[in-house]
């Protein structure tokens, strides 16, 4: 959809019968990005870096990042 009507007439119909199994949550990202990161690395994990975000359907830059958030965020504990 390019634009707000598309959507408001895809939502006016009775969405009851739609098969929801296809869809993917999809994570917004809201806080700026203002620090870069630059670094080398061999060329054959940056090449599995790619391969395995592009098997996810995400840009690797932003695969690299949700690999470093997910190694900081903190331990649920059962």
């Amino acid at each position: 959809m390019k634009t707000d009507a598309e959507a408001e007439v895809l939502l006016d119909q009775d969405l009851s019968d739609l098969d929801f199994s296809q869809f993917k949550p999809v994570r917004f990202e809201f806080e700026r990005k203002a620090a870069r990161l630059n670094m080398r690395v061999p060329e054959g994990l940056l090449n599995a870096v790619k391969v395995r975000a592009k098997e996810r359907g995400v840009p690797f830059t932003r695969y690299v990042r949700e690999l470093i958030e997910r190694d900081l965020a903190p331990t649920r504990k059962p």
